[in-house]
């Protein structure tokens, strides 16, 4: 049973199913059994996608971030070459996918050029955009929108979206002081390039901001050369939830995506800031969080020739919708587990958005989740630790196993090995009409997959029982 999303008459009944599941656990069972077919349909045609119009593709990316998506974009059917420029990350990818030392020389052979970051990327997909090549990726507008924090929030501002009151700093010193006059709970981030070490980022807990201001002196000892600036912005209760769609040069194109990340380490939210433990989402047509936020964006990014994925971060409560920050790019793992619950081949998909056409994007219905598998010393860099413990480990999988989406991997001899340096090494994804049916597919595959020193969080989606009720009840998954 796929779906284009115009059925969102079908999504509100899904629904309601959720709920049902949580009071009521014989009708739970009903209605798994119930959709075990329609899952495993899904589930078998996704594992067919095909291209009926083979494009030779050329990724460029800073710290190789998506050779997963170039490698199923291989798999459907398209010719792919992948340039890496960190020196410790080009062996990722090597095996599944060609890798090539200087992209530029593969311009002229390349029908569309694939952009993975921001960091200076968005003006080089701009240059190519405009000399007539077909490119995935931002612009210098779109990139200042996630890596200046505070250039972000004063665009929303102007389109009359609330923001939270937040200050960038450049000295430690300066923003002690702040906090000692203004005391709070404040979120501390890390600006540029510094923000993609996100053990840095740090909630505050207490109430006169003491614990931000220690951080800030342990910071200003230890990081003041890597972080040359930061933000601190006001802490809020509430519910944390992103929207994002995809974007063709002129218009978003349908369904949206919700999705939820659990970025702490340990279940319940407990131990040091990742990058990301999983994700929990859906498909949905535009709804009311949608539309007071990321849609008011339209008319820019139309302006600026946007073409690619864009995801805004938010804080939501009763009294109004919060947003954190952009993410002008692919999300990872994110854009992992939206594959996943793709039914389009994602190469024809993106080769249509770069076209400027508006290319039907048919979902799975339900939910999508996925979770990260990692090794030592993830979420910390120590060379020493992963040389020891983790590089060249083997990945061992007990039965085939679907839904498994590779990171830090190559394939050596028909063997994927654990390589790079940061210890992120697969996504395993799971779907299901209910967030539970697709936990408990993750779960099942997660147990037949062994690495050495291996890791996950075991509540990745557990808290949509609760959060649902918050969100629905506040009327922002409301379809407009």
């Amino acid at each position: 049973m796929s779906v284009a999303f115009s059925l969102s008459v079908k999504y509100k009944y899904l629904l309601k199913i959720q709920h049902i599941d949580i009071k009521n656990a014989e009708v739970k069972m009903n209605e798994i059994e119930k959709y075990n077919k329609i899952i495993s349909e899904n589930n078998h045609q996704n594992q067919n996608k095909k291209t009926q119009n083979p494009k030779k593709f050329l990724f460029v990316t800073i710290d190789n971030l998506i050779a997963n998506i170039a490698w199923r974009i291989k798999i459907e059917g398209h010719q792919v070459k992948y340039y890496v420029k960190n020196p410790d990350d080009k062996e990722v990818g090597m095996g599944f996918v060609d890798m090539i030392e200087d992209w530029k020389k593969e311009v002229d052979w390349a029908d569309i050029i694939v952009f993975d970051d921001v960091l200076g990327q968005g003006a080089k997909a701009k240059e190519l955009r405009d000399k007539g090549k077909l490119v995935v990726g931002g612009t210098p507008y779109t990139d200042r929108l996630e890596d200046d924090r505070n250039f972000g929030q004063e665009e929303l501002k102007k389109l009359g979206i609330n923001i939270l009151p937040s200050r960038i700093f450049t000295s430690f010193e300066e923003a002690i002081q702040f906090v000692k006059e203004n005391p709070d709970r404040y979120v501390l981030k890390p600006c540029g390039e510094a923000a993609n070490i996100k053990g840095l980022l740090f909630i505050g807990e207490e109430k006169d901001g003491r614990d931000v201001i220690q951080v800030l002196g342990d910071y200003h000892k230890a990081w003041s050369k890597k972080i040359p600036s930061f933000q601190l912005q006001k802490w809020i209760f509430g519910v944390e939830i992103a929207v994002g769609a995809f974007f063709n040069g002129k218009s978003f194109i349908y369904p949206i995506n919700v999705n939820f990340e659990h970025k702490k380490l340990f279940p319940g939210n407990l131990g040091p800031s990742t990058g990301e433990m999983g994700t929990s989402m859906f498909w949905s047509c535009p709804n009311k969080l949608f539309n007071m936020t990321l849609k008011k964006m339209e008319p820019k990014l139309a302006e600026e020739g946007y073409i690619g994925y864009i995801d805004l971060n938010c804080i939501v409560n009763s009294r109004g919708i919060y947003p954190l920050e952009f993410t002008s790019r692919f999300g990872y793992p994110c854009i992992f587990i939206q594959e996943e619950g793709m039914l389009s081949p994602i190469g024809d998909f993106l080769y249509g958005l770069a076209q400027g056409n508006s290319p039907n994007l048919k979902v799975k219905s339900g939910f999508q989740i996925g979770i990260r598998i990692v090794v030592p010393p993830f979420p910390f860099t120590d060379k020493e630790t992963f040389e020891v413990k983790s590089k060249d480990s083997i990945i061992y999988f007990k039965k085939p196993t679907e839904g498994v989406h590779i990171e830090d991997v190559k394939l050596v001899n028909d063997e994927w090995v654990v390589t790079g340096t940061s210890g992120v090494v697969l996504v395993v994804c799971g779907c299901g009409q209910t967030m539970q049916q697709a936990r408990h597919q993750a779960y099942q595959r997660i147990k037949n997959i062994s690495i050495p020193h291996m890791y996950y969080r075991d509540d990745i989606g557990e808290s949509w029982s609760e959060d649902s009720d918050k969100l629905h009840t506040w009327g922002y998954l409301i379809e407009q």
